[in-house]
């Protein structure tokens, strides 16, 4: 069983997934360049939010936190 801690950090990676998927189907059907900022923003977001969740797993895992 996972605690607490490690659940919302696996729901974060599953958020991050959502935000770079919307931000694709956004960019891909937008008719004008403030669509463009907006899911570029939105897709910088979720590579940063990735960035800083995967480094709390992975010092989860090393810590033997993390059971799946």
């Amino acid at each position: 069983m996972m605690k607490p801690c490690d659940e919302s950090i696996k729901k974060t990676l599953k958020l991050v997934e959502d935000m770079l998927g919307l931000a694709d189907e956004g960019d891909a059907v937008r008719e004008d360049t403030g669509c463009g900022v907006l899911y570029g923003v939105i897709r910088d977001s979720a590579y940063k939010i990735k960035k800083l969740a995967e480094t709390e797993r992975d010092a989860h895992i090393k810590k033997g936190w993390w059971k799946e």
